[in-house]
């Protein structure tokens, strides 16, 4: 395996944020929803309209995880509105850490994280904050064990099912 470099993504890139997303969504999430539910949340979620506006937004920011020319996985991160809940400067929000299964394992994910933590610091936050499905117990492991801990719930719709997502926070001061 060569070494893994993590990149900030521009909106160059939306094609290549586009296919991991929908890629790793997929992979990590089809056997608990319905074909249908998976279609619908993958085209609203992952059309260039959406990605383009994403990658725009001036208070989110993408880094891609390439192993050689390969993109193997992406983080999005969100200040200030961007937020998707709790909108407060003191925060960031992890939206995505999405990493292609065939890369789980080989730390993909912990890089994408260190670099999360990396701009937090940067910019003075007092937390990270994000959402994580209740029914992804990998992902949970992984936030735990990165110091995070659970303070609340919400809503996070797959199409038309409402799940439940566990909001998980760590405090950075």
């Amino acid at each position: 395996m060569e070494q893994i470099v993590i990149q900030k993504a521009s909106l160059g890139d939306m094609a290549t944020i586009q296919g991991i997303g929908r890629q790793t969504f997929f992979e990590t999430f089809a056997h608990g929803n319905t074909g249908d539910d998976m279609d619908k949340y993958l085209d609203e979620h992952f059309s260039e309209v959406k990605i383009k506006a994403e990658l725009s937004h001036p208070e989110s920011l993408f880094f891609i995880a390439r192993e050689g020319i390969e993109a193997v996985g992406y983080l999005k991160l969100n200040t200030g509105q961007a937020q998707t809940e709790l909108q407060e400067k003191e925060g960031i929000e992890i939206e995505r850490i999405y990493v292609k299964s065939a890369y789980h394992g080989k730390k993909v994910g912990q890089l994408l994280y260190d670099r999360a933590l990396e701009i937090a610091q940067l910019q003075g936050k007092s937390y990270l904050w994000l959402g994580v499905w209740e029914e992804n117990p990998r992902a949970i492991r992984f936030y735990e064990k990165n110091g995070f801990v659970v303070f609340d719930k919400h809503i996070f719709k797959v199409g038309n099912d409402e799940q439940t997502d566990l909001m998980m926070k760590k405090e950075l001061r």
